[in-house]
C-alpha cells in the first residue's frame, strides 16, 4: 500500500513539475513536395516530408520510446456526377528507435525490416523524409479514361514502449499527428 502511494505521489509530482503543453509533437509535420514519374509503365512516388525534431521527441526516443512514421498514398479515379472511385491505398510504415550502445538512430522498414542508421535525429528525420522512387502502381492498373487524383499524406505516432513508460504514459494521447492530404493530378 506504502510503494503504491509512493508511486503515486512521484507521478503526480512529476506531471506537476513538467510543463503544460499543447501538443507534443510541437513543430512543422508537412508534405513539402510530392511528384510521380512514370518508369516503363511503373509509377514511382517521390516525395519529401517534413517531421518535427524537438526536444521531446529527442528525449523520447533516448528513454526507449519508438516513434512510428506513416506514408499514405490514395489514388483515386474522379467522376462528375458521384463519388471519387478509389483504386488504391498504400501506407508506408517506418519506425525510429534509438540504439543506446551505439549511439545511433535506427530506422526500421515494417514491412521488410530493412534498417538504416544515422549519426544524428536531424538525419535521421531527413532520411525519413526523403521518399524516392517508391513503386505505388503499374499503367495496368489505370483502366479506362478519365482524371486521376493522387493524394499523399505523413503522419507519426508513438511507437513501442518500455515497461516502465507504458506505466507512465498509458492515457497520453498527445503522439499522434498527422498532415494535410498533398493531391494533385496523376500523370498518363
Amino acid at each position: 500500500m506504502r510503494q503504491k502511494l509512493l508511486a503515486l505521489l512521484v507521478v503526480a509530482l512529476c506531471c506537476a513539475a513538467a510543463p503544460l503543453r499543447a501538443d507534443t509533437l510541437d513543430g512543422v509535420l508537412e508534405v513539402q513536395s510530392a511528384f510521380v514519374n512514370v518508369n516503363a509503365g511503373v509509377y514511382q512516388l517521390h516525395a519529401r516530408i517534413r517531421y518535427p525534431g524537438t526536444d521531446e521527441i529527442r528525449g523520447a526516443l533516448r528513454d526507449g520510446v519508438s516513434l512510428g512514421f506513416v506514408l499514405d498514398v490514395v489514388v483515386a479515379r474522379e467522376r462528375r456526377y458521384w463519388f471519387n472511385s478509389e483504386l488504391l491505398n498504400l501506407s508506408l510504415r517506418r519506425e525510429l528507435s534509438y540504439h543506446v550502445v551505439s549511439d545511433r538512430y535506427v530506422v526500421r522498414d515494417a514491412r521488410s525490416s530493412e534498417q538504416q542508421t544515422y549519426g544524428t535525429l536531424d538525419s535521421a528525420l531527413e532520411g525519413l523524409g526523403s521518399i524516392d522512387a517508391w513503386p505505388i502502381l503499374t499503367a495496368p492498373q489505370l483502366r479506362g479514361a478519365g482524371e486521376y487524383r493522387i493524394s499523399v499524406r505523413a503522419g507519426m505516432r508513438r511507437g513501442a514502449l518500455t515497461d516502465a513508460l507504458r506505466m507512465l504514459m498509458f492515457w497520453s494521447n498527445d503522439w499522434h499527428r498527422e498532415s494535410e492530404w498533398y493531391t494533385w493530378s496523376l500523370p498518363r
